[in-house]
């Protein structure tokens, strides 16, 4: 197990500890962020764990980042063997390949396995504390009062520029990989929330990275969710 997911979850079992022994537990607050390919949305996350955790110093602060880790907490809720990451949600396993499966017992089918995933998103952001990357976490959530949702978005070109950067990919790959990356996001909020991944009204926030930069945007969210009920 690595240090990352060591972390998630001792995070989950501190929560659940705190939450079950405490009659007076306080519900924390939760956010999601929904992202373009490329707009740096781990960055500001981990900004904003800090600055989360600064703004609320004397309680039980501590915030913990889910993105890729969470395929493997979804594993680990409903016993499947680790091979099954690379079928989890914002996958692009086609329909084709995804019924054949379900008939040869390969794998669960997909749905089942988004089932699933909201089933752990929902507990993750139930337990606060929680910042959520990508998977359709602000739909999942979109009930809970205390879960601030953002979208991060930014020009192409600047995208592919800091995947570049990043990834050491070339402006080829890069930009193949944006185009490939938000048409399987767009497709999985549509084929299994029937929503529309870029409609505003779905966040409390939309923010241009490019623009505003990592340190302010993670301000801004920072706020925002100070301000939540």
């Amino acid at each position: 197990m690595n240090a990352s997911l060591d972390r998630c979850f001792s995070f989950i079992n501190s929560q659940t500890a705190n939450k079950a022994d405490s009659p007076n537990h306080v519900l924390r607050r939760a956010v999601t962020i929904s992202r373009q390919a490329g707009c740096g949305a781990v960055h500001v996350a981990e900004k904003l764990t800090v600055l989360l955790e600064a703004d609320a110093p004397r309680q039980n602060s501590a915030w913990t980042v889910f993105d890729r880790e969470l395929m493997d907490r979804v594993l680990a809720d409903h016993n499947l063997p680790l091979y099954l990451a690379k079928f989890l949600p914002e996958d692009r396993v086609s329909e084709i390949e995804d019924t054949l499966a379900d008939i040869f017992g390969v794998h669960p089918p997909t749905r089942t396995i988004v089932q699933q995933t909201a089933e752990t998103l929902l507990k993750l952001a139930e337990l606060g504390g929680v910042i959520l990357i990508g998977r359709g976490g602000n739909i999942v959530t979109a009930k809970l009062p205390h879960v601030l949702h953002v979208r991060l978005v930014a020009p192409l070109d600047d995208r592919i520029e800091r995947i570049c950067r990043d990834d050491h990919k070339t402006p080829a790959e890069a930009r193949k990989f944006c185009l490939e990356e938000e048409a399987a996001r767009a497709r999985f909020l549509k084929t299994y929330f029937n929503a529309d991944i870029n409609d505003p009204a779905q966040y409390h926030l939309v923010i241009n990275t490019s623009r505003v930069g990592y340190d302010a945007t993670a301000r801004l969210i920072a706020d925002a969710v100070m301000r939540l009920p």
